[in-house]
């Protein structure tokens, strides 16, 4: 069975279980009701206002539990979604804010984004702690977004948690770049309804997060 027969299997019994829990509530109320009425006074039966209300209190009752059933309806439907949403990033390639180096293999892979034009791009790799283990220059390269690999002996496991920055010059004047992470989708959660993946990093990132997927 699919992931999505499976939820919307749950879906249904959940529905089904408070549609009967209201079915339930409903006929108590009208058994007490008609016992009311088969034992009231001939000479003061129930007045037409107080039958009315007591009808209108089973029709709040009734409306009460369909509200509570369409909300726990709307709540399965959102976490299928989401379920479905999170298989679809299994395998996959996605690019995040950040400055991570993720590794493929026995290498490395980095991104930015150059404002403008630059003549000369040096980058830097980094320790956490923001000690600088290589340098490296990437030569010229026009606005726009940019990819590199990076490989070192003694780093091709990536089990060391390694980052990058990049100096990007034209002339003598500095370029503004933004730096990214990319990374592998290994794993989803939808832990407190809130859905996330799990990253071959090891970290774990938000899916609002994500800012492209390939």
């Amino acid at each position: 069975m699919d992931i999505g027969s499976l939820l919307g299997s749950a879906s249904s019994a959940s529905g089904s279980k408070a549609a009967q829990k209201a079915q339930e509530t409903q006929d108590r109320f009208l058994t007490l009701l008609v016992a009311q009425m088969k034992n009231q006074d001939p000479m003061s039966p129930m007045e037409n206002a107080e039958l009315t209300t007591q009808l209108a209190q089973i029709q709040t009752v009734t409306g009460v539990d369909q509200l509570n059933t369409n909300i726990e309806k709307l709540g399965s439907q959102f976490n299928q979604s989401q379920a479905l949403q999170g298989v679809a990033l299994m395998g996959r390639d996605v690019t995040l804010a950040g400055n991570r180096l993720s590794f493929r293999g026995d290498h490395s892979e980095g991104q930015f984004e150059l404002s403008g034009a630059a003549d000369h791009i040096e980058v830097e790799v980094t320790t956490a702690a923001g000690t600088v283990i290589d340098k490296f220059n990437l030569g010229s390269a026009g606005a726009g977004t940019h990819t590199f690999n990076w490989s070192k002996p003694g780093f091709e496991d990536g089990a060391a948690e390694l980052h990058f920055r990049v100096n990007a010059t034209r002339g003598a004047k500095p370029v503004p770049s933004t730096t990214f992470t990319r990374d592998l989708v290994t794993a989803i959660s939808t832990k407190g309804g809130t859905l996330s993946v799990q990253l071959a990093s090891g970290g774990t990132a938000q899916v609002q997060d994500i800012l492209s997927v390939d």
